[in-house]
């Protein structure tokens, strides 16, 4: 149990000590009721608004409800005073033993510091990247991936089971298209000089390798061929290399999926007729006609009869199809087969989309409710594109994709850990520029060194330690003055910090917590530049060197525990 959830504890006993004493109802809502830190610090350390819910439900006036709900707070050993401010909101100020105490919480849950079982039995099924399997990831699909696989990470932390999902796109014309670009290099293996890649096929040098592994395997008999004998072939063998370099791209970043579900697979198996069936049997898909496009006709648009989802039942703009007029499936048709098939095995769902496809988010969030009855939780977080600049100007295209910047050759020039945390230094659906001079520069505007410096300062503490010979044998916390309290107050924040986070699907709050933590300890730290009696290392003050250690320490946990949710790793020194 946290600082945080303690108190909500000590909160409820409070309203319950109230109902039974007769000046509160029983049975009122409380799921509204919060404790927090004030907005203004000097308000207090925790603040309710117990009895701006409650008062008006409970036929009371607020301000006289907060003042017998702080008489009963003021009862706890924990509590220093509690004050009652403005309509009826109340504050509270810890005792310094209070957040003394929180130091030994942080050592002694040590890495599980910050994680909840507050989403146990609860299975959430996160899909991301998904990206087409017709070439090497790009900086486009990393901000989508780091922000999937913090979020699961994130969900995991607060005890949910996470099913980490990619969903291969291998039923659309794309893959065709990567089949007809791999003959083309195959040709080439062969020792046909085929000149420039027709346009409308993939250009890069990527396929050169799958050329090269079909020529190995089948010969010439392909050369001259149909291409309806050949294409099957061809588009199975490119798909399995394209995956291949997927998985090893990701793997740079440290992301591993669980499930890697075929579209081909899904058609092949019957999903998107299973789903069509259940929807008709529940009224949800009919045919009809769909209007004809708003503004000047197109004079070769003529009204055909297609299923159509009702998906206007559920606040969309009009019903969909779900089948094209040859019969074949419409993407939105496989996409909802496909959810369906999610939601089998899942109690909430999330996609990380790219912002582009913000346009379809409507029909497929009214098509998960449909199939769920709205059981489902569905969430889609719309991701924006990253620009790459070098010092300031746009980078230029990577020669082996062809017409974009690889994610392998920013990862290998700057780094795992550089990459994820910047990808999470905004939220996601906001425009982001990815400077390569300015990630690693050694400064405090970049957040990915001065959460990392931070840390590094914190480990450096002990092989300083050690070489003067100090031993730690007590920590008498009680020297702990209030400006280093105020950075155990926020420390003790990053419980509540992750259960928002999970809550509202953003793990950028919790890079925007780590670099906020380690401004404060720097701010500490640097104090002992002006005034050598506030350094962490005293080495003719050892109970006081002691103290700080045990702060340092703790700070340096919660960095750690924040760091590794979103999947980098704390260094404990610098280059």
């Amino acid at each position: 149990m946290t600082l945080y959830t303690r108190f909500a504890a000590h909160l409820d006993a409070a309203l319950d000590a109230l109902v039974g004493s007769g000046d509160l109802p029983a049975g009122l809502e409380r799921r509204a009721v919060t404790v927090e830190p004030p907005r203004d610090a000097s308000h207090g350390d925790l603040a309710t608004n117990a009895a701006m819910v409650l008062a008006k439900p409970a036929g009371t006036n607020p301000r006289a409800l907060a003042e017998r709900i702080a008489a009963e707070l003021e009862r706890l050993d924990e509590v220093e005073s509690v004050s009652v401010a403005g309509p009826g909101f109340i504050n509270l100020t810890l005792t310094d033993a209070t957040w003394r105490d929180e130091l030994g919480a942080i050592a002694v849950a040590g890495d599980r510091y910050g994680r909840s079982d507050s989403g146990a039995g609860v299975t959430v099924n996160v899909e991301y990247v998904s990206a087409n399997p017709t070439g090497p990831m790009h900086m486009g699909h990393c901000r989508g991936a780091v922000v999937g696989d913090a979020l699961a990470s994130l969900l995991e932390a607060v005890g949910h089971r996470v099913i980490r999902e990619y969903y291969v796109n291998d039923a659309g014309g794309q893959v065709d298209v990567l089949a007809r670009s791999a003959h083309v290099r195959y040709r080439e293996a062969l020792g046909e000089d085929v000149g420039e890649i027709p346009e409308g096929l993939y250009p890069g040098d990527y396929l050169i390798p799958v050329g090269e592994a079909l020529a190995r395997e089948v010969g010439d008999r392909f050369v001259a061929a149909p291409e309806a004998e050949w294409l099957p072939l061809f588009r199975t063998t490119a798909v399995a290399a394209m995956l291949e370099m997927i998985r090893h791209d990701l793997a740079l970043l440290g992301i591993h999926h669980d499930l890697f579900s075929s579209e081909a697979q899904l058609q092949a198996a019957g999903k998107p007729e299973e789903a069509e069936a259940w929807l008709r049997a529940h009224d949800l898909v009919y045919d009809g006609v769909l209007e004809a496009p708003k503004g000047e006709t197109p004079e070769d648009w003529e009204p055909v009869e297609l299923p159509l989802f009702r998906s206007t039942r559920f606040g969309d703009d009009q019903d969909r199809p779900i089948r094209k007029s040859n019969g074949a499936w419409t993407y939105f048709g496989a996409d909802l087969a496909y959810h369906f098939q999610k939601a089998q095995s899942a109690d909430q769902l999330i996609d990380i989309w790219g912002a582009d496809h913000a346009g379809t988010v409507k029909r497929i969030v009214a098509a998960v409710q449909a199939l769920t009855e709205g059981r489902t939780r569905f969430d889609v977080k719309l991701v924006q594109m990253v620009r790459l600049l070098r010092a300031g100007e746009p980078v230029k295209m990577s020669k082996r994709s062809g017409n974009f910047v690889t994610l392998a050759d920013v990862v290998n020039e700057v780094g795992k850990d550089v990459v994820r945390f910047t990808m999470l230094t905004r939220k996601a659906d906001a425009q982001m520029d990815f400077d390569f001079a300015k990630v690693v520069e050694a400064s405090k505007d970049n957040p990915v060194f001065y959460v990392q410096y931070a840390h590094a300062r914190i480990a450096s503490l002990h092989r300083k330690a050690a070489e003067a010979g100090i031993v730690c044998a007590a920590h008498d916390l009680s020297l702990l003055d209030t400006r280093e309290l105020a950075l155990v107050k926020l420390a003790a924040q990053f419980p509540r910090v992750v259960e928002g986070a999970a809550a509202a699907r953003e793990p950028h709050r919790i890079a925007f917590y780590l670099y906020d933590l380690a401004a404060e300890f720097h701010a500490l730290w640097n104090m002992g530049n002006d005034d050598p009696a506030r350094r962490f290392l005293l080495t003719d003050n050892v109970p006081m060197t002691c103290a700080r250690l045990s702060l340092a320490d703790a700070i340096g946990q919660v960095i750690r525990n924040g760091l590794r949710i979103m999947g980098v790793e704390a260094v404990q020194e610098l280059n």
